[in-house]
């Protein structure tokens, strides 16, 4: 089989003579070529740029035996787009320094197309399909509407989302708008991206582990549902749904949408199987900081997880997160290599 087709067979729930992989922020900081990048542009300048944007697309593609690319961009610049100013401080990360906070915050925020406002990732999902000319398959993707209108909100990371979850609470209709609002951006992006070339979509929740299941369901699923609804809308690609710390949303998350269903280690391989059932493929669940452990120790801890999912269809290898940024490059290398070999020699000697 070629490599180029494991990926999205996988997706499909369809036979592959490997368990693909890749990884959550395989285009990044770990990698000394991306940093030689940062000491020149920002992240928002290579974000923004095509050229760069391609360029550190393709980085880990060269370096590595990955089954597909995923486009170097971020979850946020569609907010800078809606009318919120966006930075990425050192130490700090992204900070919203206009965060939402009225009805009327979010009365006054733009909805543009995607190709108005984020036309420099579309291009660069364009170029990045011309250079990887069939060779892997490439992933597009957008931030969620809880996790977005969490960093709308919060105006950066938090904790524990208090500012967010108290407007939930406090003034629903104006959170129902907001999340309305996002889940349209979002879809049309998603489905813009589809548009542009991606080969299949990936829609981020990182953070909607902080809701308790009753809240996901009624503040959270129906947008999360319209968004994938908008994106499925446009070519017939393979989407995937994946969140953190969802252990106990894993059937709502199935239920909101995706042809796979990422999880995170905080739940077993086996235990997230019996939850989502043969319907949909699986994606993860490697703890990405099991990446610092020796070597031996990677391979044990990846095999696990590949003995679980053995004798299930639609299974892709990946971390329950993104991957650390001082995380050793040949740890990297070494778990690919060993998430292809193991699972090519169970397939022949079952």
């Amino acid at each position: 089989m070629p490599k180029s087709e494991r990926f999205l067979q996988a997706c499909r729930r369809e036979s592959v003579d490997a368990t693909p992989v890749w990884l959550m922020r395989q285009a990044g900081r770990y990698m000394s070529e991306y940093r030689a990048l940062r000491e020149r542009y920002s992240i928002l300048e290579l974000i923004k740029t095509p050229d760069l944007a391609t360029e550190v697309t393709l980085q880990p593609i060269r370096a590595f035996n990955l089954d597909a690319a995923i486009i170097f961009a971020d979850i946020l610049p569609i907010l800078e787009t809606m009318g919120l100013d966006l930075k990425f401080v050192k130490g700090d990360g992204p900070v919203i320094s206009n965060p939402l906070r009225s009805g009327a915050d979010v009365d006054r925020l733009a909805t543009p197309s995607p190709e108005e406002a984020l036309g420099f990732t579309l291009q660069a999902i364009r170029q990045v399909k011309t250079e990887l000319a069939g060779k892997v398959p490439l992933i597009g993707f957008s931030g969620a509407p809880f996790t977005l209108a969490s960093y709308a909100i919060e105006g950066g990371s938090s904790r524990n989302y208090m500012t967010a979850k108290t407007l939930m609470y406090e003034h629903p209709s104006t959170w129902h708008k907001l999340m309305a609002k996002l889940a349209t951006a979002i879809g049309n992006y998603l489905k813009a991206q589809a548009e542009a070339g991606a080969d299949a979509l990936q829609l981020f929740d990182s953070w909607v582990g902080a809701l308790s299941p009753a809240d996901y369901q009624e503040y959270v699923m129906p947008y999360s549902q319209q968004a994938i609804q908008i994106a499925r809308s446009g070519p017939k690609v393979p989407l995937i749904h994946f969140g953190t710390g969802t252990a106990g949303i894993l059937h709502l998350i199935k239920e909101a949408g995706g042809d796979v269903i990422g999880i995170d280690w905080r739940i077993a391989f086996e235990a997230a199987d019996r939850l989502l059932g043969p319907e949909v493929a699986i994606q993860g669940n490697l703890d990405p900081i099991v990446l610092f452990a020796p070597i031996p120790e990677i391979k044990k801890q990846a095999a696990k997880i590949l003995d679980a999912a053995r004798n299930r269809p639609g299974h892709i290898f990946n971390l329950g997160h993104g991957i650390h940024k001082d995380t050793p490059v040949d740890h990297v290398a070494a778990l690919i290599d060993f998430v292809h070999e193991y699972s090519l020699k169970e397939r022949q000697h079952p």
